[in-house]
């Protein structure tokens, strides 16, 4: 539950504005690093001071600063401090808990959007909030943890593959995007394998584990879903136009974005169905257990009802039962048993009840 709502009792009583860090903290200590560019010019640094990155933002190069650690919060004040950001803004970067959505400040837009990991070992999706703002001539990315999934971005940069260096700092922060939704169909890729066993699984042999499964899956699809919903949302305004810092050029990417996010929408609705069949068949399936069950204590109980009359009759031991005296009376009422038993047991069968 702590996935879906973040704690932000921290934030009771204090005023609008206020930076304030609310999350799990991922990293010892924050770092900066710089990517400046253009077609012809490539520069990439890891600086130790905020005072390092004001050099490049006046310049006429495209540059990225990358944050990496929410929790120190100044850091993140002082960065909205030099490029003058609001502090609405500030504070939304260090709530983790944020929507994915897209801010329009006149000057610079600002995004949110969840970066998401499939932990093999816990069997479970984990995710990270990455806050992008995009400038005229910069994208500044607020990262929680080290790792991301940037670095094929880096890659092209680095190379010059593609167009991204002949474009500008809206193409960028498309192209960081991008990179987070394409990886949300690696974690559909996983997801689906599991459903598929687990399909597998509930036909051979459903057992209390298939149902806790089944119901851990149900979790992981609606944070999955949680995060990547408002996702539409964000492309599909960036998508129509209306910022003047997108350029008519990098809204054909957008596009291509946008189908993207839909097509991952529907994938987790998709799954959310075959997990909503599976409880149901889970369900069908211990019935027909237990109903199968019932009926072979229902038939021996059945056969064993006439046999235990003949016992209880000759059982009363009255003086004038002639059979009592009888030399054959044991073993003839044994065969008459027997014989009752076996005629019941094929009337069963022809009935198709055995």
């Amino acid at each position: 539950m702590s996935r879906l709502l973040k704690r932000r009792s921290k934030k009771t009583s204090l005023p609008p504005g206020s930076v304030v860090f609310i999350g799990e903290k991922k990293v010892e200590a924050s770092s900066l690093s710089i990517i400046d560019y253009d077609e012809e010019k490539f520069l990439e640094k890891t600086v130790q001071s905020i005072e390092e990155c004001l050099p490049f933002k006046d310049l006429p190069t495209v540059t990225w600063f990358n944050v990496n650690g929410l929790h120190h919060t100044e850091t993140v004040e002082r960065m909205g401090q030099y490029f003058n950001l609001h502090p609405l803004l500030l504070e939304d970067i260090v709530n983790t808990g944020q929507r994915p959505k897209v801010d329009d400040y006149g000057s610079y837009l600002f995004f949110v959007i969840k970066m998401l990991h499939y932990d093999e070992n816990a069997s479970s999706i984990k995710s990270e909030q990455i806050s992008i703002i995009l400038g005229s001539n910069y994208v500044i990315s607020f990262q929680e943890d080290e790792g991301d999934l940037f670095d094929p971005v880096r890659a092209r940069i680095r190379n010059a593959k593609g167009i991204i260096r002949k474009m500008g700092p809206d193409y960028l922060a498309y192209s960081l995007i991008d990179t987070v939704v394409d990886n949300y169909f690696t974690i559909l890729e996983k997801l689906g394998d599991r459903i598929e066993f687990m399909e597998e699984e509930l036909v051979v042999n459903p057992s209390t584990e298939t149902l806790q499964t089944i119901h851990s899956l149900k979790r992981e699809l609606i944070f999955l879903r949680k995060s990547v919903w408002p996702l539409r949302e964000v492309v599909s305004s960036m998508e129509r136009g209306g910022f003047s810092l997108i350029k008519e050029a990098t809204n054909l990417y957008l596009r291509d974005v946008y189908d993207h996010t839909i097509q991952v929408i529907d994938a987790i609705e998709t799954y959310r169905d075959l997990l909503s069949g599976m409880l149901d068949i889970y369900l069908s399936s211990i019935s027909n257990k237990m109903n199968e069950i019932m009926k072979v204590l229902t038939i021996i109980g059945t056969i064993f009802i006439p046999l235990t009359f003949i016992a209880g009759i000759y059982g009363m031991n009255f003086r004038n039962m002639p059979e009592l005296e009888w030399a054959w009376g044991y073993p003839v009422v044994l065969l008459v048993m027997l014989v009752i038993m076996l005629v019941m047991m094929m009337f069963f069968r022809r009935k198709r009840w055995l």
